[in-house]
């Protein structure tokens, strides 16, 4: 299955990141993130599928956003830089008039968000990506799609790659999809619904939903867009068919890369003070949970405004958490559980297990690895207290295995962490903050 899906010690590459460790004395710096990859990506999707151009403005430029770019531009958008690197001017898909080859490469918001906008077309259109992205949970949109009157040729699969052909026949109406391995099932759906020319009802028939923030997060950004959206039944949403239509918006930094700056500060000897600039005050990023889940253990958080502040206490406390709604956090939590003074359980991420990596079984792996104790679960992990020793902390093309690595390292001395490069998927320059952030930058 390849390193990106299998617990077992991948190849080093060259060029592995000397984690840095946090000065005896602590450290104080101010950090901007760039835009939320999730916010982008589906802005990037309304925008192609708007009635008038839009100007989006805050866009993270990483590789999961540039591949949603290049998809998009495959399906007839339009694409124009503005007057600075994070701005977009996008004019709607035309449709182009030959078959086209969409690469996803591990990015799951391309994968599952542009195989529905590619069933509005007439056209055949090819999905394929890295090996990592080849053996990622593709089922459930597969069989929407084909229930909705789309053509899919995944070779009997369910994964990529595979060719979606739709066109007039697939007019919308009502679909179930099992997304218990990924809400992103019911948001690539929900995204396009508005296209139909009957609309889209999704209602979720598996027995667990995670990351539901997301969904909301799908439904915030569609009704932003003047999409009406029914979400009053549980695991049921109704999109009436209807313009999209955004103009301008902006997007909030990305909470969940924040997330690991901060945890990188929680980590750091008392007295350590990290402000993140630009902390909206309502939100549906799942990194919002964070602030709580470091007071929980043991660190000080305040808001002030737009700035969001951490101070290290010097200590970390073992928790007991369901993190279903907040998955995507679970590597950063993960690695302060191995460094705390307490036993941690997280429960609720099952479906981690099909992110870019089966990322319960590569934590455990890497804690171990280094000298912790971590078991996997049927749904988390438990992690015990343990000293842990440097060696090299691998990341399985992962950017949430090497944020975790990055603040293991923060307080044990040796840790190497192979391919940092693999942060560009949603922060590039990753390890230069970083090491600016350890190094006290108050800019």
């Amino acid at each position: 299955m390849g390193v990106t899906s299998s617990p077992d010690r991948p190849a080093p590459m060259p060029g592995n990141w000397a984690a840095p460790r946090a000065p005896e004395s602590g450290f104080a710096a101010t950090i901007s993130v760039p835009g939320s990859k999730s916010l982008t990506n589906r802005y990037l999707v309304l925008a192609a599928l708007a009635d008038a151009p839009t100007t989006v403005r805050g866009a993270l430029d990483s590789r999961d956003s540039q591949l949603m770019i290049a998809g998009l531009r495959a399906l007839g958008a339009t694409f124009s830089p503005g007057t600075s690197p994070d701005e977009w001017h996008v004019t709607p898909i035309t449709t182009p008039a030959a078959p086209v080859t969409i690469d996803t490469g591990l990015a799951g918001t391309v994968m599952r968000f542009l195989p529905p906008v590619a069933a509005l077309s007439g056209i055949p259109v090819h999905f394929d990506g890295d090996e990592g992205a080849r053996v990622r949970p593709m089922g459930p949109i597969i069989a929407a799609l084909r229930f909705l009157g789309a053509g899919v040729d995944d070779s009997g699969r369910g994964l990529l790659p595979f060719t979606v052909t739709g066109g007039p026949r697939v007019i919308g109406g009502t679909v179930d999809v099992d997304a218990s391995t990924s809400s992103q099932f019911v948001s690539g759906l929900l995204l396009a619904a508005a296209r139909f020319r009957g609309g889209l009802t999704v209602r979720h028939v598996g027995a667990a939903l995670p990351s539901m923030p997301h969904i909301a997060m799908t439904v915030a950004v569609l009704r932003e867009a003047g999409v009406d959206v029914d979400d009053s039944k549980p695991a049921s949403w109704r999109v009436s068919p209807g313009p999209i239509h955004l103009g301008s918006v902006r997007i909030e930094p990305d909470l969940s890369n924040a997330g690991a700056f901060l945890a990188g500060a929680a980590a750091a000897p008392a007295g350590t003070r990290v402000t993140i600039t630009g902390w909206p005050s309502a939100t549906t990023q799942p990194g919002d949970l964070m602030p709580e889940i470091l007071r929980s253990m043991g660190a000080q958080v305040e808001l002030a405004g737009d700035r969001l502040t951490l101070t290290s206490t010097g200590g970390l406390h073992g928790i007991d958490l369901d993190l279903a709604a907040g998955g995507e956090l679970a590597p950063q939590i993960a690695a302060l559980a191995a460094l705390a003074t307490g036993p941690t359980r997280l429960r609720g991420i099952a479906h981690l297990r099909g992110h870019e990596t089966d990322r319960l079984a590569a934590l455990a792996a890497e804690i171990n690895r280094i000298g912790g104790n971590a078991e996997e679960t049927s749904d988390g992990l438990v992690i015990a207290p343990r000293p842990l020793h440097g060696g090299l902390w691998h990341t399985y093309h992962d950017h949430r295995m090497a944020h975790a690595g990055a603040i293991i390292g923060v307080r044990v001395p040796g840790i190497e962490v192979e391919n940092i490069a693999t942060t560009s998927k949603t922060l590039p320059g990753f390890d230069r903050l970083w090491e600016a952030m350890l190094e006290g930058s108050e800019g």
